[in-house]
């Protein structure tokens, strides 16, 4: 039985993301992630504003007047979502946890989904795979899934997004819809995501803190390092110390920003400031519009 604070805390959760699809996300979902083909419906009588090319010339010449065939969008399709647990997903300096980040986004793309009648799949990961949760319909399922990302206990706390790649190749036969959340603090793996995004539509979503980016300058500082546990001391008045830590921080968003134009994937950069939402209705706004220039 989960305790009573968490049942609130996951009910909250689902409230937020609910109202988010119902104004917001819901029909850009469906716009963006179109479904895999067309399956014949019905045939009926032509209408004025019809288009003249869904003319069933066989139907029309034995009943002496216009039929057209109508089609619909085969729809369902498979979100898989791909989620970071390593040691730093629990930093957050401002409004949120990293993985507190990920959970909502994860609890929005869910229900956005599940509105949309598309099955949801979990993989979580740190330096293995923690969990991984087969593709499914229904509220319980989305709420389970947050639940997991929210609360789930890991067993590692270093980050390998190779290995999660992998398990999701194995896993997930079909070409899936998959969002890949994570801070990318990891090396090695840019092959096997390169590889991945010729099968699946993948979402790269990098998830910061501002203290990850830029040190304050407070003195002398303690710092531990959440995926070794290492402890060490930074002079933060020394700006030398700042900014090499400044250009550390430009350096790695740079890779992730290179691997995702090099693979012709979507990149979301999402803060723990709480601006998270605004960056998903964004980067499905963007999408819309390159769909409708193709």
């Amino acid at each position: 039985m989960l305790p009573t604070e968490i049942i609130r805390q996951i009910r909250r959760l689902q409230l937020r993301a609910r109202r988010a699809v119902q104004d917001l996300l819901g029909g850009e979902y469906h716009s963006v992630f179109k479904g895999t083909g067309l399956s014949f419906e019905e045939v009926r009588e032509y209408q004025p504003g019809d288009d003249v090319r869904s003319i069933d010339w066989n139907v029309t010449a034995r009943m002496g007047q216009p039929f057209i065939k109508r089609y619909i969008e085969e729809r369902e399709r498979t979100l898989i979502l791909l989620i970071d647990v390593s040691g730093s997903q629990g930093f957050g300096t401002q409004r949120h946890t990293k993985r507190a980040v990920a959970a909502e986004l994860a609890a929005l793309l869910s229900f956005c989904a599940i509105h949309n009648n598309d099955r949801v799949g979990l993989i979580t990961f740190s330096d293995t795979v923690e969990l991984f949760i087969p593709p499914a319909k229904g509220t319980r399922h989305a709420l389970r899934l947050i639940r997991e990302i929210l609360f789930g206990q890991a067993r590692g706390r270093k980050t390998s997004i190779a290995a999660a790649v992998d398990f999701l190749q194995k896993v997930q036969h079909k070409r899936g819809i998959v969002f890949l959340m994570s801070d990318f603090l990891d090396e090695g793996y840019e092959r096997t995501l390169r590889f991945a995004a010729k099968k699946h539509d993948l979402t790269l979503v990098r998830v910061a803190d501002p203290r990850e980016e830029e040190l304050p300058p407070l003195g002398l500082v303690q710092v531990e390092d959440s995926e070794t546990g290492n402890q060490f001391l930074l002079d933060t008045s020394d700006r030398e110390v700042r900014a090499r830590y400044a250009e550390q921080a430009r350096r790695r968003r740079e890779q992730v920003t290179r691997l995702a134009r090099g693979a012709s994937l979507d990149l979301i950069e999402v803060s723990t400031d709480g601006g998270h939402l605004d960056e998903l209705v964004r980067f499905f706004e963007r999408r819309e519009r390159r769909l409708r220039r193709r």
